[in-house]
């Protein structure tokens, strides 16, 4: 939900450097359905209405499937301004979920700072013991009280920023 920040941000930047939303048109994403799918899915996958069929390892694998999905389409636009910033912090948290045998740890401490719990079932971020690779995990927290409180990585904040440069350079221009 962090990365949900990054547009009215980019929305505002993009008009505090003479854009206009307008020209937000002009932008071509390629295979942008294979990214559109693969949030799609992780939607369904952490919306609980999976939890029946996410066991023994199928929740796992779906989400390093569709991240990767999501990955593939981001590289195929990395031509796009602010996009490679997108990639940088998709790719690590993909690595960080890979390392940790397809989920995104988080900490005990992160997560009551955003005002939640563990949850049951399958979660996009779940309290591992020793995480490998933990400073690229959900280790960060939007506090408890604010809109979209959630625990966070490194690389949703790259992705997050990559999104405010897409929006503000997809706003100016382009003669």
């Amino acid at each position: 939900m962090f990365i949900l920040y990054g547009i009215p941000v980019g929305i505002a930047l993009g008009y505090l450097v003479g854009g206009r939303l307008e020209h937000l048109e002009e932008l071509r994403f390629r295979v942008a359905w294979l990214a559109v799918a693969g949030l799609l899915v992780q939607l369904v996958l952490f919306s609980g209405v999976a939890d029946p069929v996410t066991g023994g390892g199928i929740g796992e694998a779906v989400y390093v499937g569709s991240t990767a999905a999501v990955l593939v389409a981001v590289l195929a636009n990395v031509r796009v301004p602010g996009v490679l910033l997108v990639a940088i912090g998709a790719i690590s948290n993909l690595v960080a979920v890979v390392a940790n045998g397809g989920v995104m740890p988080t900490t005990v401490a992160a997560l009551e700072a955003a005002g939640l719990s563990p949850r049951d079932g399958f979660s996009n971020s779940a309290v591992l013991v020793n995480p490998s690779l933990a400073p690229l995990t959900d280790v960060y927290a939007v506090p408890a009280g604010i809109p979209l409180a959630n625990v966070f990585s490194v690389g949703d904040v790259l992705i997050g920023v990559g999104i405010v440069a897409v929006i503000a350079f997809g706003m100016r221009r382009h003669d």
